[in-house]
């Protein structure tokens, strides 16, 4: 089983692919939409989560999703159709930096995405390429809230803590104007429920040639968060202007 399909086994109660509970998400929506009539762009949308939701807060919404996985483009493509949403969304499957558009976009999001740009401030030149005068980035990733073990640096990558984040943000040229930090109730919840839903796929299918992969798989990742990284990593979620036109 390839790692596309082991995400997807690993999201099934948990779309949005990042430690964010609804409410969370509702909240970013509202704070980043004030007119309800906005153009949204998700740069690496995955199954479109963040898209719908949008769309279904807003009927007067449009929305535009880039990404690389047909799979989860066909899954978005499906629940536009369940939830009526589907004229107003359009899908892309390209990589997001080779993505152009002739409009620009009143909100830009990527969260949870941005190591498919090597790292947090190429996605926000990314997503700057694509912001209307005025708008707003939307943008999710990782922190250390302490000093990382070098075992959780080599598994998640180069972090810093949040205040010096937040400094390279500013000096890139961006102004933060709201944000979120996930709670360590959103954070278990989240690891949980990924692992959890591999570990049940794996208990569900147990003839399956891919089960013990899956379990294995599941109870790995399960303990390198509860040894590696769980006392230390965090997840941020920003709302951005650029700073100067």
């Amino acid at each position: 089983m390839n790692r596309e399909q082991i995400s997807a086994l690993a999201h099934a109660e948990h779309p949005i692919k990042s430690p964010l509970d609804d409410d969370s998400v509702r909240r970013l929506l509202e704070r980043c939409l004030p007119r309800g009539t906005e153009r949204v762009l998700d740069l690496g949308c995955g199954g479109g989560e963040w898209l719908l939701r949008a769309l279904a807060m807003h009927p007067l919404l449009e929305a535009e999703g880039v990404d690389i996985s047909e799979g989860d483009l066909a899954q978005a493509r499906q629940d536009a159709v369940r939830l009526g949403v589907q004229e107003r969304l359009v899908l892309h499957r390209r990589e997001a930096e080779e993505f152009t558009s002739p409009h620009p976009f009143d909100l830009v999001l990527s969260v949870g995405a941005a190591h498919a740009f090597g790292g947090l401030l190429p996605t926000l030149a990314a997503a700057r390429k694509h912001l209307a005068p005025g708008g707003h980035v939307l943008i999710g990733d990782g922190f250390w809230e302490r000093e990382p073990a070098p075992e959780a640096v080599e598994m998640l990558g180069e972090f810093t803590d949040l205040a010096t984040t937040l400094d390279r943000v500013a000096a890139d040229g961006w102004t933060p104007v709201h944000g979120h930090v996930s709670s360590r109730g959103e954070l278990d919840a989240y690891e949980w429920s990924c692992w959890g839903s591999l570990a049940a796929w794996a208990l569900d299918h147990p003839a399956h040639p891919d089960s013990a992969q899956v379990l294995g798989t599941a109870a790995t990742r399960r303990s390198e968060w509860l040894r590696v990284y769980r006392d230390t990593w965090g997840f941020v979620s920003l709302v951005l202007r650029r700073t100067s036109p």
